[in-house]
C-alpha cells in the first residue's frame, strides 16, 4: 500500500539551528486530499515555555472513506531548548502504526559529545552530530521564524535516515490563496530534490507568522496531494 504511506508522509512535509523569536504557541489542524478527495488529517501543536523548552507535536491518521480499509495513525514529536537565536533538539520520536510495516524511530541528540543516537525499529547506531542540525520536524516550525526573521535564503542540515542531509527551499513570490480561514496572503517556497522528480511546495501565511497553510507533494511516480489548514487556534486567532 505505498500510496497510502505517500499519502500520509507528504503531511508531515507540510510543516537547524536558526532565528528564533518570541513564543509561538499554536494549534493547527489540516486536511490531506487526493484527486479532490479527503484522504487524511492532521494536527500539529508547538509550545513553548519560560525556560526556552518547546515541544512541537504531530498526530495524522487516514480519514474519509480510505479510513475504512486503513487505520494508518503517524506521531511526531520534537523536544528541545531554544538557545537565545538558535533551537537545539534534544529529542526526536518517529511512530508509524496500522500499516504492514510497523516503524519506530528515536533521536537523541547529545550535543555535550556531539553525536547523534539513532534507534530505528530496535536496531541503534550513532552518527557524528554537526553544529545547526535538526530534526524532521523541527525545521518545519523554523521555516517560520526565518521568514518572519526576514529571511529568503532557507537551507537547513537535518538529522535524516543515518545521515545528515541539506533541505533547501526556493522564495517564488507572494500568492493570495483561499482556504477554510479565508483568502491568506502567503510567501510561495518550494523545496527540489535534485536526485529525482519529488517536489514539495508551501504556502506559507505573511499574517499567521508564516505557519504553513498549504502544502502541495509531489511525488517521483507523479502522484499529486494537497494539505489545506481547517482550523487554527493561537498566533493571533
Amino acid at each position: 500500500m505505498r500510496l497510502i504511506h505517500c499519502i500520509l508522509i507528504s503531511l508531515y512535509l507540510l510543516g537547524s539551528g536558526s532565528a528564533a523569536a518570541a513564543p509561538l504557541d499554536f494549534n493547527a489542524k489540516y486536511a490531506l486530499y487526493y484527486k479532490g478527495m479527503k484522504v487524511a488529517r492532521m494536527e500539529r501543536r508547538f509550545s513553548q515555555n519560560e525556560d526556552g523548552g518547546y515541544l512541537y507535536r504531530s498526530n495524522t491518521e487516514t480519514a474519509g472513506l480510505i479510513s475504512l480499509f486503513r487505520d494508518d495513525r503517524i506521531t511526531e514529536e520534537s523536544r528541545g531548548q531554544m538557545h537565545g537565536n538558535m533551537a537545539r533538539p534534544l529529542q526526536y520520536e518517529y511512530s508509524h502504526t496500522g500499516s504492514r510495516k510497523q516503524r519506530q524511530v528515536s533521536i537523541r541528540f547529545d550535543w555535550d559529545k556531539n553525536e547523534v543516537i539513532n534507534m530505528v525499529n530496535g536496531s541503534a547506531w550513532k552518527m557524528e552530530l554537526e553544529p545547526g542540525v535538526l530534526d524532521k520536524l523541527l525545521y518545519q516550525f523554523l521555516i517560520m521564524q526565518d521568514l518572519n526573521a526576514g529571511k529568503r535564503h532557507l537551507s537547513y542540515m537535518i538529522a535524516d535516515g543515518g545521515k545528515t542531509k541539506t533541505y533547501r527551499f526556493e522564495l517564488q513570490g507572494e500568492e493570495v490563496i483561499n482556504t477554510p480561514l479565508g483568502k491568506l496572503r502567503t510567501i510561495r517556497l518550494t523545496r527540489h530534490r535534485p536526485d529525482n522528480k519529488r517536489q514539495t511546495t508551501l504556502w506559507c501565511a505573511l499574517d499567521l507568522h508564516y505557519l504553513p497553510v498549504k502544502v502541495k507533494n509531489i511525488e517521483k511516480d507523479d502522484r499529486v496531494t494537497v494539505a489545506i489548514i481547517q482550523s487554527l487556534q493561537g498566533l493571533g486567532r
